[in-house]
């Protein structure tokens, strides 16, 4: 009998992740990372509440499967939570999650589950795998579009890929939830959560404030000539994009174009100024495990709820380097964000925008 880890969370989807594993004959394990939080704010951290603790050792009993919980503290603040801090630090809008899923979740993660003499890790995430002709795993969007989490796998690498499932991904989330009914599980109609779990429901940006080291220092606002015409109250406080919050009195309506750390400076501008036809994306992970040798057509998506757009993709240095070029000007480039390549439901990698 094959032995698997599966990921919990005390959510419906890796509940009933569980629940398929065992009805399929698998020997399964429940095992939950205990993340940092900010003192006193226990109880609010979206993935690892006592309450949600208690949901998944529920859920265990009722399957008959053991349950571990794994302190992982000290290195998500290390890894995760520093991550997120640099990024603002460099005027960058970073995405945590993507770190958590790389350095957290299927290397720490995953190597306790190894440890257990488990030969496969299974989440709850939204995404289907498939071995390709040559013999290499796949990783494909979910049957359910609405739901898939493909983007946020795009740091995963081959070896991972041969140890990973993810149950859920051929099913629509409505009939996951009724799945969860059917199984008896206490989490079937638990509330999905959308929020970074290390804020505690609150916002990033009182965040960076109380952990952040001079992120929310005020400087100019200026437009494409230098021109002052305001002052920001950190650059940590905007995004690409931004129209509403800048404070500014003008007869157009005005836009964050750029944040440069270096200097301090937020530069706006008006609508026509605002998109871009390419961008670069450095440490690109190739899920095949092979960079790609020349230009290839794709779809790209620049953030996880974005829509994917038809580019050319272009690589250079020493093939985790890419341009995209895109068909037509993107408005929303964000440095810090992934940029995640697709062809059809088929993901072939992504990097971060720089």
């Amino acid at each position: 009998m094959t032995k698997v880890v599966v990921a919990m969370s005390g959510g419906v989807d890796s509940s009933v992740a569980a629940a398929l594993l065992k009805d399929r004959g698998y020997e399964v394990i429940g095992m939950m990372l205990r993340l940092w939080s900010e003192p006193g704010k226990e109880d609010s951290n979206r993935c690892c509440t006592p309450d949600a603790i208690g949901l998944a050792r529920r859920v265990a009993a009722k399957l008959e499967i053991p349950f571990y919980v794994v302190d992982a503290k000290d290195i998500f603040r290390r890894t995760v939570v520093q991550s997120f801090l640099d990024g603002y630090a460099r005027g960058e809008t970073p995405n945590p999650c993507l770190v958590c899923n790389r350095q957290i979740r299927w290397t720490f993660l995953l190597e306790h589950a190894l440890a257990l003499g488990a030969e496969l890790m299974a989440t709850g995430h939204y995404a289907r795998l498939a071995r390709g002709e040559d013999g290499n795993m796949q990783l494909h969007r979910a049957v359910d579009r609405a739901k898939d989490q493909s983007y946020v796998l795009h740091v995963l690498d081959q070896e991972r890929l041969r140890r990973a499932l993810f149950p859920v991904g051929d099913y629509p989330k409505p009939e996951i939830r009724k799945l969860g009914e059917a199984y008896g599980l206490p989490t079937s109609t638990r509330r999905d959560s959308q929020d970074l779990c290390f804020l505690a429901g609150g916002d990033y940006r009182d965040f960076i404030g109380r952990n952040g080291t001079d992120m929310l220092r005020a400087g100019p606002i200026t437009d494409r000539s230098g021109k002052v015409l305001g002052q920001h109250n950190g650059l940590a406080n905007y995004t690409i994009g931004q129209r509403k919050g800048l404070g500014l009195a003008s007869p157009v309506p005005l836009y964050v174009l750029e944040k440069s750390a270096e200097t301090n400076t937020i530069v706006v501008g008006g609508a026509s100024e605002l998109g871009t036809w390419r961008l670069a994306a450095f440490g690109v992970n190739w899920l095949s495990g092979s960079p790609i040798p020349g230009a290839i057509r794709a779809s790209v998506k620049t953030r996880y709820t974005a829509r994917e757009q038809p580019a050319t993709i272009v690589p250079f240095g020493q093939g985790d380097q890419v341009e995209v070029l895109f068909d037509s000007a993107q408005r929303d480039i964000t440095p810090g964000q992934a940029a995640v390549f697709y062809e059809d439901d088929l993901l072939l990698g992504g990097g971060i925008i720089r």
